[in-house]
């Protein structure tokens, strides 16, 4: 659809140089909003960067609790959704499997700052985990957990041209990224990341690590958790209530991870610093 990025006439004015005033054009990321639907009923709107689409749908089911695998899903499609007599593919609608109940009266609206506002408890998203993180028995080296930050970068070629994007990796315990993906909102990222794990049939993702290009807030860890991810790797900080989640469903949490420096949080037994990979 090339929808991933737009170009603008833009002004810039650097007041260290000659000319101050410049005119160039910019790339920028697109933002649009992507409607939600499970069989016709409106479920969410998201902000989002165009692209992989259903991923994103099978990937925000999942870790919201209302599927658990790509057999609950019988299919998604982009429904009509027209501007001036053009579809703008911003509406998926999802045909569910029998047996999946949507949660009543709950209608989610996320935006690309925030996530999914007015979350239930640390004790009500543990009662949905289908996975346990905790039970992973895989140990990670200190060395490959510090790459892992660099191996996601390499691979963030819309960041490169637009610098306004946020990136979600999954990758296996010998450091091969298996999937990576970018949007402007991060748990878009991590949610298309997932959703293309759905789509392989590969959950639960046991020795995994899941790595963020920001922050880890509580909702990127609660995403990995439903997925069954053992290690959230951060480049900045993470949120209090992200590391007392990590903490409670046994998830490895290491967060400015940059260089070769790292803070772990939780299940700091998992990180090895000089033995070999868990395979």
């Amino acid at each position: 659809m090339g929808r991933l990025t737009s170009r603008r006439r833009i002004t810039t004015i650097d007041l260290a140089a000659d000319p101050v005033e410049k005119h160039r054009v910019d790339t920028l990321i697109a933002e649009e909003p992507m409607e939600l639907r499970v069989d016709g009923t409106s479920l969410a709107v998201t902000m989002r960067t165009p692209g992989h689409d259903i991923e994103l749908a099978h990937g925000f089911l999942l870790t919201e609790g209302i599927i658990g695998g790509r057999t609950d899903v019988i299919n998604a499609r982009y429904c009509a959704g027209s501007v001036e007599g053009e579809n703008t593919y911003n509406i998926i609608d999802v045909a569910a499997a029998p047996g999946i109940v949507l949660p009543e009266g709950r209608n989610f609206y996320t935006t690309s700052s925030c996530g999914i506002c007015g979350k239930a408890s640390i004790d009500a998203i543990t009662t949905q985990l289908r996975h346990d993180p905790g039970a992973d028995a895989s140990r990670w080296p200190a060395e490959l957990i510090a790459q892992l930050p660099d191996r996601l970068r390499e691979q963030q070629g819309a960041f490169d041209k637009t610098g306004g994007l946020h990136a979600a990796g999954l990758f296996d315990a010998t450091g091969e990224a298996l999937v990576v993906r970018e949007d402007v909102g991060r748990h878009n990222a991590v949610d298309k990341v997932i959703g293309w794990a759905v789509l392989q049939d590969r959950l639960p993702l046991s020795r995994t690590a899941l790595v963020v290009s920001g922050r880890a807030s509580f909702e990127l860890a609660q995403k990995a958790a439903m997925a069954g991810i053992p290690l959230l790797v951060a480049v900045s900080a993470p949120s209090s209530l992200a590391v007392e989640f990590a903490e409670r469903v046994g998830m490895t949490l290491a967060g400015f991870v940059r260089g070769r420096r790292m803070n772990v949080y939780t299940r700091p037994e998992r990180v090895q610093v000089t033995a070999p990979v868990s395979a």
